[in-house]
């Protein structure tokens, strides 16, 4: 098997590298960079176009997935997720490599070689993801709510089904923890949805989706949409909050241990049921989490026996009426001023895109919520403000502000996690270097660099 550390396995690729970014590579500083992936790669290789009126064809990139696949095969030998590696030219037509491995203190990158977010405190997740629901008094399940109905309507629509014993319910209750709703045993008396149990029969299979108005989970399969089963990067996830209005139907959580997810809408968004709803909710409604969300559920159904018979969902979500947001956008198409976004409530504050005079983060001094810093680089008046900001667990610079916290010994102690905002070419191996400053400061590991060197001839 291929090395990771082999300069004969990065061979191939750096070949096509060369051929594809000469330019590039002979610049000053000239480099190229990239990630490669167990599952998938971004290198910049270049790639022809079709001819009008054809797709790209996998035969035409032959020599990007084989070089890719030796690194690959090596990294599956390590042990290793993903690897990112930066490119340049040396004396006498000679190529040098630098092999960066993150460890267990990197989260991935987007898909180029600059460090992803860097988390400083182990097995530390971001507010949104710790949050449990908040108890709801008086909620009960909504009027519909009528196991024998379902049973009977199901029994009749799709008769001969193979259902769940009594035993098999309470095998599943136990391992998941939870007590099964009676509509959701109901369903599972009619059938407990096995593959085996159609022995094939794609069409008995689509006879339960069209009658229960979902791809329906084996019973096996149900799970609790807790938080954890909702994973999320750092520098995404920081960037949430849970936020449930008076008027909610479903708690904006990223997950609960009241979700219970029985199925699929056909498109990767999961159905569930939901025994923790929101204020103006019903327990043992059906809700929907979406694939594309990192946080929140939409409500579909006042009760499964609803979602059953096609009844239209009864309310509306929760808007949240006036009040400001928790999370902030100040930049040239959202808010105008640090001032604009700064409120009691105020938890995520994020600065894009500025050309205006750099703000001051004055306004937001001891805010008692704030928790996440975003600050697009060069837009911050003085960096040194933020240690005014004693509650962030998160905090997103560009290098320059980074820089000016180290040399003050001002990097915040209390972070949880880190990151290094990068625009334009800047050189990966200044921000890996950077990152591991950072990351010394908590004694978590470094990001690994072994330096290979080897003829392209």
């Amino acid at each position: 098997m291929p090395s990771l550390h082999d300069f004969a396995t990065w061979e191939p690729l750096l070949r096509l590298l060369w051929a594809g970014n000469a330019d590039r590579l002979a610049a000053p500083d000239g480099h190229v960079g990239g990630q490669i992936g167990r599952f998938g790669w971004s290198v910049p290789v270049r790639r022809g176009f079709p001819r009008p009126g054809q797709a790209a064809r996998e035969e035409d990139m032959q020599q990007e997935f084989a070089a890719v696949r030796r690194v690959q095969s090596a990294l599956a030998e390590a042990g290793e997720d993903s690897v990112s590696f930066v490119a340049e030219p040396a004396p006498a037509g000679r190529a040098v490599l630098h092999v960066l491995c993150s460890g267990p203190a990197v989260e991935p990158g987007i898909g180029d070689p600059h460090p992803g977010s860097l988390v400083l405190v182990e097995g530390a997740v971001p507010e949104p993801w710790r949050r449990l629901p908040d108890p709801v008094p008086g909620v009960a399940p909504a009027p519909s709510a009528d196991p024998a109905a379902l049973e009977r309507t199901l029994r009749e629509r799709v008769p001969g089904t193979i259902g769940a014993t009594e035993a098999e319910i309470a095998a599943t209750e136990a391992r998941l923890g939870v007590a099964l709703p009676d509509e959701l045993k109901a369903l599972y008396r009619v059938t407990r949805a096995r593959w085996d149990d159609w022995r094939d029969d794609h069409e008995a299979a689509d006879r339960i989706c069209r009658a229960v108005g979902c791809e329906l989970f084996p019973l096996d399969d149900l799970y609790v949409a807790d938080a954890a089963s909702r994973p999320c990067l750092w520098r995404f996830a920081a960037k949430e909050a849970v936020v449930t209005p008076p008027d909610a139907t479903v708690q904006g959580l990223v997950g609960s241990p009241g979700w219970i997810v029985f199925g699929d809408n056909g498109g990767g968004d999961r159905i569930a049921v939901d025994l923790t709803p929101g204020p103006r909710g019903h327990t043992g409604q059906i809700i929907m989490l979406s694939h594309e969300r990192n946080i929140g559920a939409e409500p579909l159904a006042d009760s499964l026996t609803d979602l059953v018979l096609n009844v239209p969902r009864r309310g509306r979500s929760g808007r949240g009426g006036d009040r400001p947001p928790v999370v902030a956008h100040v930049n040239i198409r959202g808010l105008t001023s640090v001032e604009a976004a700064a409120h009691s409530g105020l938890e995520v504050l994020s600065i894009g895109v500025w050309d205006h005079d750099p703000l001051s983060l004055a306004p937001v001094f001891g805010l008692p919520r704030l928790r996440t810093l975003s600050a697009y680089p060069g837009t911050l008046a003085d960096p040194l403000e933020i240690a005014e900001l004693t509650g962030l667990e998160f905090l997103e610079l560009g290098p320059e502000e980074w820089r000016v916290l180290l040399g003050a010994g001002a990097v915040p102690r209390g972070l949880s996690a880190a990151a290094v905002v990068v625009h334009g070419d800047r050189h990966p191996l200044a921000t890996t270097a950077l990152a591991n400053e950072l990351l010394a400061l908590w004694d978590r590991p470094p990001i690994t660099r072994t330096v290979l060197e080897g003829d392209l001839p």
